[in-house]
């Protein structure tokens, strides 16, 4: 069987998908993106509310048993978030260091990778104050792109130069979770960057 493209992440990735049957790939950028490789065999293994500590207890099973030719990796905001309605925040270097493991897992599969950089459009007085946080993860995934060989999907900077013309409310309504127009967004990010 032809090896699968997987996508993997948080709320932004899962987008309903356990929801969605026959193809459970969610309504967002992952089914988006599956409609431009007609080809490909797209598994969506998101989850919402997962942080890159989930990632690491479920890679085995979730990457490492699917064997993927091609795999994406986005999750950081809810590492982020869990700090400010939580008090649970997680450290850049925790971060980094749980990252990296699964990265590390995954170099024997040799899968091309592509890490998306994950981004606030801030629509609260409370969510400008996150970049404190965020963008030390948000470096931290740039970082691990460069010394994996991974084409990386720079979402804040996208995202952000579309928030001064749409509004930010028209890409995230609550500063996180794309609306349709975010997700075709980043769909097309992902395609340019992976170049598939």
């Amino acid at each position: 069987m032809t090896r699968p493209v997987i996508f993997i992440g948080d709320s932004v990735t899962d987008c309903g998908r356990r929801d969605d049957e026959p193809d459970f790939l969610g309504d967002g950028y992952v089914r988006m993106i599956a409609e431009q490789l007609p080809d490909r065999r797209v598994i969506n293994v998101g989850i919402n509310g997962n942080r890159v500590v989930d990632l690491r207890d479920r890679w085995h099973i979730d990457v490492i048993e699917q064997n993927p030719d091609v795999l994406s990796v986005y999750v950081g905001i809810n590492d982020t978030w869990r700090r400010y309605d939580e008090n649970d925040p997680t450290s850049a270097a925790s971060f980094e260091a749980d990252y990296r493991k699964i990265l590390e897992q995954t170099v024997p599969l040799a899968p091309k990778l592509i890490l998306v950089e994950p981004f606030v459009l801030p629509v609260t007085e409370e969510q400008e104050h996150w970049h404190e946080d965020l963008d030390e993860k948000r470096a931290v995934v740039a970082r691990l792109a460069s010394e994996f060989g991974a084409a990386f999907v720079p979402l804040q900077s996208l995202l952000s130069l579309a928030a001064e013309v749409h509004g930010a409310k028209a890409l995230a309504e609550d500063g996180v979770h794309p609306t349709v127009i975010g997700h075709r967004l980043i769909a097309e990010a992902w395609l340019e960057a992976a170049g598939l």
